[in-house]
């Protein structure tokens, strides 16, 4: 019973199990219905709020593009005006560079063919060419200019070309007892140029050939007058600086020029050129030049320097200054090393060129300007770091570079000067020592160069002139500022502090630019010669114009200014524009008023040079002389009767070598206090027919004590010493009056030697006795 019970109850047990697992079972599957739905229900809202989602991304997708589409269209709208407008300026920037280069190229143009019209003007008001003869035109060529003239003539008087330069060449008609390669010693490219191009230009029908010849002149002091000006407008950027060259040069003429007076000299025809190779060398040292622009600088600057070498025997020292101051650029890293080896090369071809066709010229390869280029390249071989190390390293390296290039172009000077021997380097060195008081000398040919004017000091006029005309102070202070603006550049350079060079107009520093500093050395050395010889400011004063009206017109130049003082309560840039236009307007102006009117005073002024003795002296030598009479006398006379009379002379007074100097010396002597036989000796030793005296070299009363002619010769011969701090002369012992004074009485032995022939107010001709008669 118990038993069936508890069968029962596991019965009903189970059947419970079943049941509530049915149930669950049940539930479950409602749950997870429910469950579902649920699930199902909130994966269609979800999807529903994705739907819109996605429906709102895609609206403001559509908005973004759209607005972007919009900024675009506006964007490239923005940038069509933009570009149009800048378009619009830099066609306007470029018409109005055009424009300004279209009228400063015009004025430079007009400013050199005027100045040639004014020197054509006033040498026909001075000298009246149009109305003399042909003798009282020639007598115009005054002191050794007329020589040059008598080459050209030769050289028309020829049947050819060819003809006439085999006649310079082997000139046996000039001196006596010598014949000269005239091309070669007298430098006679210029002339020779000339004839050739009067003769292939066909102008034998159209133009004299005196007015040809000075009219090439004048045109070359135009081209002289134009490249300053253009050299002027490049450093400044404004071609009001060329203007004001112009007018600080014509006011400065009787400092800046001698073409007024001696129209053949070589340094009327060189100079300009040099004027060609310093502008163009201006361009090619300019940072910001194109590689056009810097090769035909490089072509035209080659070019000139050829001609330069050419057309003046000296012209070889002034290229040794220029180099100079190139090698000072390189020295402070203010120039690219590729830039300083070109110019270099440049020269040395040059030189080159100009050795083979100056007929082996040796003075070319015994010239300074060889032995630096040589000293300088192998000093730079042998420092290979110089613009590196700190400050103080590269202070003691370009101390020893200094002193490398010094030493290896002295010594290689001296080599070449050993190997190819020169005659007138003694004479030179002479020279100089007398010059700069090393030693004392009674060499008179050494005095006679001493006395002249070229070779004197500047005198106290020349600096009050150019004050008056306001040159000197500004280009004083222009110097100074670019001198301090260097210094300061290079001092930056050496210590490796950063520079700003941004190209615009607040940040530029006048010091960094290679242009302006090689000027600003090419001032300072050619300045410092002028100080020691009166002629070379004939070649500095002609810059000084054109680097001070760089200077004040230069903006940058004030700007530096500006810096220096911290200028706050004005825009420095705008002041500066303002000074570099007003001043140099001010400066053009006051200068017009005051000089202007003397200027054309002298156009309307008739002047005359009219030398009738000298005229009838060179009249009677034509008539009264044989053609093959030799003639002796001064240096200056003897070229004017060269010219006038084609006689041969004893000498002349272009005389560059030991045998002119001596002939010189001696023929001299008819001034010294020398016998009538002594005389007579030295006039038949150069077979001499005819010599003449001047009165005014035997009664020269000149205020110089020592450099008349008879005080010259009377020192070379021993006839008077000067003691030491004595300041009179201690006449020595002499047997013989001076023989100018004393062949003037007529009594023997005079008369035994000399018969007079002609004489007028300024000459006294005498013939030398071939047969000598001792009469009593």
């Amino acid at each position: 019973m118990a038993q069936f019970i508890q069968d029962v109850h596991a019965g009903e047990m189970t059947e419970l199990r079943k049941r509530t697992q049915e149930c669950l079972e049940e539930s479950a599957t409602q749950e997870e219905a429910k469950l579902m739905e649920l699930a199902a229900a909130d994966a269609e809202s979800v999807l529903k709020d994705e739907g819109e989602q996605v429906c709102a991304e895609e609206t403001a997708l559509k908005e973004e593009e759209e607005n972007e589409e919009a900024n675009r269209e506006k964007l490239t709208l923005k940038d069509k005006m933009v570009n149009t407008a800048s378009k619009d300026t830099k066609s306007k920037s470029a018409f109005h560079q055009w424009v300004k280069v279209f009228f400063g190229s015009w004025a430079a143009i007009a400013s050199g063919m005027l100045y040639a019209v004014y020197l054509s003007t006033f040498h026909e008001r001075k000298f009246w060419f149009s109305s003399k003869q042909d003798l009282e035109r020639e007598i115009s060529f005054q002191e050794d200019s007329g020589l040059y003239y008598y080459y050209y003539k030769k050289m028309l008087q020829a049947t050819s070309i060819q003809e006439g330069l085999f006649e310079l060449t082997h000139d046996n008609k000039t001196l006596s007892l010598r014949t000269l390669n005239s091309v070669q010693q007298i430098n006679l490219y210029p002339e020779v140029f000339a004839g050739i191009l009067y003769r292939i230009t066909g102008s034998q029908e159209a133009i004299e050939p005196v007015y040809f010849y000075i009219g090439i002149i004048f045109g070359l002091q135009a081209v002289y007058v134009t490249a300053l000006y253009v050299t002027s407008w490049m450093l400044s950027g404004t071609w009001m600086a060329g203007m004001l060259t112009v007018v600080w040069y014509i006011i400065n003429r009787i400092d800046t020029t001698r073409v007024e007076h001696t129209i053949p000299l070589r340094e009327n025809w060189a100079l300009p050129y040099f004027a060609l190779q310093v502008g163009a060398l201006t361009g090619y040292l300019k940072t910001n030049v194109n590689s056009t622009m810097e090769m035909f600088s490089y072509l035209l600057m080659s070019a000139s320097t050829f001609a330069f070498i050419m057309m003046w025997e000296i012209s070889h020292y002034v290229l040794f200054v220029q180099a100079f101051s190139i090698f000072l650029l390189d020295c402070l890293d203010l120039i690219q090393s590729r830039k300083v080896t070109d110019v270099y090369r440049m020269y040395f071809v040059c030189l080159a060129l100009g050795y083979f066709v100056q007929f082996r010229n040796s003075a070319l390869l015994a010239s300074p300007l060889l032995s630096f280029i040589g000293g300088s390249h192998l000093a730079k071989y042998i420092q290979q770091n110089l613009k590196k190390g700190h400050f103080v390293a590269r202070l003691m390296k370009l101390l020893l570079h200094f002193y490398l290039v010094f030493t290896v172009s002295v010594t290689l000077n001296l080599v070449i000067k050993k190997m190819v021997p020169q005659e007138e380097n003694e004479h030179i060195i002479k020279f100089f020592e007398a010059k700069f008081d090393l030693n004392t000398t009674r060499d008179f040919n050494t005095n006679l160069l001493l006395c002249q004017e070229t070779f004197q000091t500047p005198s106290q006029d020349f600096f009050i002139r150019l004050t008056q005309t306001c040159l000197l102070p500004f280009c004083v202070s222009v110097l100074l500022i670019c001198l301090f603006s260097t210094l300061e550049v290079v001092s930056r350079k050496f210590r490796e502090v950063p520079q700003k060079s941004d190209g615009l107009l607040e940040n530029m520093v006048i010091g960094e630019r290679p242009e302006v500093v090689y000027h600003m050395f090419h001032m300072v050395l050619f300045g410092s010669l002028a100080l020691m010889f009166q002629g070379l400011k004939y070649l500095w004063t002609p810059y000084a114009c054109m680097f001070t009206a760089f200077g004040v017109c230069s903006p940058e130049i004030w700007m530096t200014v500006f810096k220096w003082l911290r200028l706050r309560t004005v825009p420095p840039m705008l002041l500066a524009l303002m000074l570099s236009t007003a001043v140099p307007t001010i400066i053009g102006f006051s200068m017009w008023k005051d000089f202007f009117p003397d200027v054309m005073a002298e156009l309307s002024d008739l002047q005359e040079f009219y030398d009738s003795d000298t005229v009838e002296l060179m009249s009677w030598i034509k008539r009264q002389t044989p053609d093959a009479a030799v003639f002796a006398g001064s240096m200056q006379l003897m070229g004017t009767v060269k010219l006038c009379t084609g006689r041969t002379v004893t000498t002349h007074p272009l005389y560059s070598d030991r045998d002119l100097r001596k002939r010189t010396e001696e023929i001299y002597q008819v001034y010294s206090r020398r016998s009538a036989e002594d005389i007579y000796m030295i006039l038949m030793s150069y077979k001499a027919d005819y010599f003449i005296i001047e009165e005014g070299i035997c009664n020269d009363m000149g205020p110089v004590k020592g450099c008349r002619v008879k005080d010259l010769l009377d020192v070379a011969n021993g006839h008077i010493l000067y003691g030491e701090g004595d300041s009179d002369a201690n006449y020595a012992f002499s047997l013989y009056g001076r023989f100018c004074h004393e062949i003037k009485l007529d009594y023997s032995p005079y008369v035994n030697y000399f018969t007079r022939v002609y004489w007028n107010r300024s000459y006294r001709v005498y013939r030398v006795n071939t047969l000598i008669s001792f009469q009593y």
